[in-house]
């Protein structure tokens, strides 16, 4: 399945720089981008992390035949298709209770989802933090924000520009565990990643 993914979406890189060569971005004016905070510190990412990570262009060589075939087709997967399979493979991130620190396995799934983004080009993203249900309303958006704001920062770190990047918080109004445990509760601790239209 990562090797038909990975295959498709390099598939659609290769025929949008062939049939659209360096198109000007169309500038959506529906969320606000994220601007660099003051009170989030920046996680320093070291050069070689990113470069030893394997990127999904490494993994599937593509014939110039298909390149060919794919190019006029393009814009048809560009839209719909392409939101609805980058919606798909971006994925999400988990924190510990009352914490927007990223853990080390947050960080490894936020070089994936960097890598994607910038092999797919100039879609913009809003980063939706989460929380579980315990503590206040006021202070659960709250949370979701800084979540959302690591989330971002990090993502910005690793070369995503942060006019791509929105960030929104939606405390505990949106579960995806109803329980009333802790391995519920770990699974509303998130940030999700959604493409914009």
């Amino acid at each position: 399945m990562k090797r038909k993914t990975a295959g498709f979406l390099m598939v659609v890189s290769c025929g949008a720089l062939l049939a659209g060569g360096c198109a000007k971005s169309e500038v959506i004016k529906k969320d606000q981008p994220m601007a660099p905070s003051a009170n989030v510190v920046p996680t320093k990412v070291q050069p070689n992390q990113v470069q030893a990570k394997t990127s999904v262009v490494d993994m599937a060589p593509v014939s110039k035949e298909v390149i060919k075939e794919s190019a006029a087709p393009v814009s048809a997967v560009t839209g719909t298709d392409q939101t609805v399979e980058l919606n798909k493979e971006l994925q999400t991130i988990y924190f510990n209770f009352d914490s927007a620190a990223l853990s080390e396995q947050a960080r490894n799934t936020l070089v994936k989802d960097a890598d994607l983004l910038n092999i797919i080009g100039k879609v913009k993203i809003r980063v939706e933090g989460n929380c579980d249900e315990r503590g206040s309303d006021d202070y659960n958006l709250a949370l979701g924000e800084k979540r959302a704001k690591e989330a971002v920062q990090y993502l910005a770190n690793l070369g995503i520009p942060a006019d791509r990047l929105s960030v929104i918080s939606y405390g505990k109004e949106k579960p995806v565990a109803m329980g009333h445990d802790e391995a519920n509760w770990a699974k509303n601790r998130r940030d999700e990643f959604v493409v914009l239209p």
